[in-house]
């Protein structure tokens, strides 16, 4: 076997030994990964807006709702100011939100599945909309 070959494979091979322990760690340890949708634009802001009054119509979630499956959640939400929507989903276990909104006519989503994860959001202004979605294991 030539020297070079001799270190491609010992790279790779510590390479792909690396790679499942940084696959294996988080699993192990946990933790979350949590997105978070904010507009650019006006027309993307009043898409997003009229996105989630739709989707809390569907739920059945008046000006502010909390929906909550599974354990030990928990979940508030404040809004001043008139016509705002805000929501609260969770399903799993150990999650906490909070929402808080000022303004009027915003809109915003928090969605967390899985377990433990954290998700606190102010909205200032008026017109706004946002959304976070966040997994914890």
């Amino acid at each position: 076997m030539t020297e070079t070959a001799f270190k491609f494979i010992s790279i790779s091979l510590l390479t792909l030994g690396l790679g499942q322990v940084l696959i294996a760690v988080p699993a192990q340890a946990g933790g979350s990964v949590s997105v978070q949708l904010g507009p650019r634009t006006g027309a993307e802001a009043n898409l997003l807006n009229a996105g989630l009054r739709a989707y809390s119509l569907y739920r059945d979630m008046k000006g502010a709702g909390i929906q909550q499956r599974g354990s030990n959640n928990a979940a508030g939400i404040i809004q001043g100011g008139q016509r705002n929507q805000g929501l609260i989903r969770q399903q799993g276990t150990g999650h906490s939100a909070t929402l808080q909104q000022n303004g009027n006519g915003n809109a915003y989503g928090v969605f967390q599945y899985g377990r433990n994860t954290r998700a606190d959001a102010v909205q200032q202004g008026s017109h706004g909309a946002g959304a976070t979605f966040t997994y914890g294991w």
